[in-house]
């Protein structure tokens, strides 16, 4: 009789920005099926989602990878319920309105590995700064690239787990990565997201190193770190037309502060017009525009205006859920009949 290993993975209740938590649940002879995944529950006053005098909050599975880092386990990410079923206030997925996967979704994961000796970047000497950015994008060589071995070890897992991951590339900063996943749906983009954020914790573990999700860690001239939201729903991907490409981008402007209330703490931080970036307070967007709100890649205009948009504004604290439910909602008020 085989046992096997479920890591359920949940998001606490912590402000503004919410944490990974975790568990392991030991049964037999698993099928490897969500649907044999049992419903679980959790001491929720220890993570800020419950009083003391009524802790228990449920942990409903939602999604199953193998876990590559085990002998004989899965992880399993959960969405949590409040003690009646119904979805806790902290429960982002649960916002998303996109029932039928017509969204598809592309974020680019960006974030810093972190020495706790120093408490600065990997490559950052103790005191002072490694030399100014240019040399340490898409690097090579140990003078540029710090951290390679625990990058290319995620990288391997999040495949081995079955998560569509696309690409690895060392980010502008110094220490700074970024990893790309892509999903039809928007709940299964942030399900994957999420489980590559733990499957990155689990494996910087290992190595005595942390992971820095902050938008802005290094204050002065050093990029920040982002969760670019690559995305598209039917219309966007066949629709042929410029002026409903602008439709939608317009109906994004009157949103502002409800898109950045949702895009990550500190945002103001990394929202300052420079490094890439659009200022926090304006909205804008451009054909192959770095510095703007959302970008329309060139590969949709010459593609006859089909294709996809990416929010640039999204940082790297972001949780993909919301992120995702407040896009598809603004799209959605776009394409409402007049």
């Amino acid at each position: 009789m085989t046992k096997f290993k479920l890591e359920y993975i949940w998001l606490d209740g912590s402000a503004p920005t919410q944490g990974l938590r975790s568990k392991t649940k030991i049964i037999k002879d698993f099928s490897g099926k969500l649907e044999d995944c049992p419903m679980w529950s959790f001491d929720g006053s220890s993570t800020q989602q419950a009083p003391g005098n009524s802790s228990d909050c449920l942990l409903k599975p939602v999604a199953i990878y193998p876990d590559p880092g085990r002998k004989n386990a899965f992880l399993v990410m959960t969405e949590v319920l409040s003690s009646d079923g119904n979805a806790h206030p902290t429960n982002g997925r649960a916002t998303i309105d996109d029932e039928d996967d017509d969204f598809w979704f592309g974020f680019e994961q960006e974030y810093f590995l972190w020495d706790p000796s120093t408490n600065r970047p990997l490559g950052f000497p103790a005191e002072g700064y490694p030399e100014p950015q240019g040399p340490y994008y898409c690097s090579v060589g140990a003078k540029n690239a710090y951290g390679r071995e625990i990058v290319e070890e995620h990288m391997d897992l999040c495949i081995e787990a079955g998560l569509n991951i696309e690409g690895i590339n060392a980010e502008v900063a110094a220490g700074q990565w970024e990893f790309q996943i892509f999903a039809k749906g928007a709940q299964a983009a942030g399900d994957q997201i999420w489980v590559g954020r733990y499957l990155l914790e689990r494996t910087a573990e290992k190595y005595g190193v942390a992971i820095n999700w902050h938008c802005k860690p290094v204050l002065g001239d050093w990029n920040g770190s982002g969760m670019h939201a690559n995305f598209s729903n039917s219309v966007l991907r066949t629709c042929g037309s410029e002026d409903t490409y602008k439709q939608i981008l317009e109906a994004f402007r009157p949103v502002t502060a409800e898109h950045i209330a949702v895009y990550g703490a500190d945002n103001h931080l990394r929202l300052t017009g420079l490094h890439e970036t659009q200022s926090i307070d304006e909205f804008s967007y451009g054909v192959s525009d770095r510095g703007a709100s959302i970008r329309i890649p060139v590969v949709t205009v010459e593609n006859g205006w089909k294709g996809y948009l990416e929010d640039r504004r999204p940082n790297s604290e972001a949780d993909p859920y919301k992120v995702a439910a407040r896009i598809i909602k603004t799209v959605k008020s776009a394409l409402v009949p007049a």
